[in-house]
C-alpha cells in the first residue's frame, strides 16, 4: 500500500505527514508507507530551505529523522495518482481546486483532511491535528494488513 499525502508547495503539512506516517508504520512493522507531493510546488521554489523550519522542528520534537520523507519538494504527476493506494490532501478548500485544474478526474477519488496551512494555523495547533489523523490512520492501515493475511 502506498500513501499519497498532497498539500500545496510539498513544503511543510504533506512532508510533515509522510515523514510522521513512515516512522510510525516502519516501528509496527507494517508493509504500508507513505510519499508526498505538492500541487504547486512553484511557491516554494525560491525558498532556501527544502523542508519547512516547522517541519524539521516538529519531527525533531518527536524524535523523527528527516530521512523519513523525501530530500526536496516534488510535483504531482498523474503517475504519483495512479500509483498510490489512497490519496490524502491536507486541505479540501485549498487542494480540490488545484487538483481539479491540474489532474481533472482525480479530485473526487481524494480523501480530504481540513488541516489548515500556515497562514491560518500556527504550527502548535497543525501538526498535532496531523499526528492525532495519522494515529487513526495507521490504526486503519495496520487492521487492513491483520485482514489481508
Amino acid at each position: 500500500m502506498r500513501i499519497l499525502f498532497l498539500c500545496s508547495g510539498n513544503y511543510y503539512r504533506s512532508r510533515f505527514s509522510e515523514a510522521l506516517f513512515n516512522f510510525h508504520a516502519e516501528r509496527r512493522g507494517l508493509r504500508a508507507r507513505a510519499f508526498s507531493r505538492g500541487l504547486a510546488t512553484h511557491l516554494v521554489k525560491d525558498f532556501p530551505d527544502f523542508l519547512s523550519p516547522h517541519t524539521v522542528k516538529g519531527l525533531a520534537a518527536r524524535g523523527i529523522p528527516e530521512h523519513h520523507t523525501a530530500d526536496r519538494p516534488v510535483q504531482c504527476s498523474n503517475t504519483d495518482l495512479a500509483v498510490a493506494s489512497r490519496i490524502i490532501a491536507l486541505k479540501e478548500l485549498e487542494h480540490r481546486p488545484l487538483l481539479t485544474a491540474l489532474h481533472p478526474g482525480w479530485e473526487n477519488r481524494v480523501e480530504y483532511w481540513h488541516v489548515h496551512d500556515i497562514d491560518f494555523a500556527e504550527p502548535a495547533a497543525a501538526l498535532p491535528e496531523i499526528e492525532l489523523k495519522i494515529g487513526l490512520l495507521l490504526e486503519a492501515v495496520q487492521a487492513e494488513e491483520r485482514a489481508a493475511q
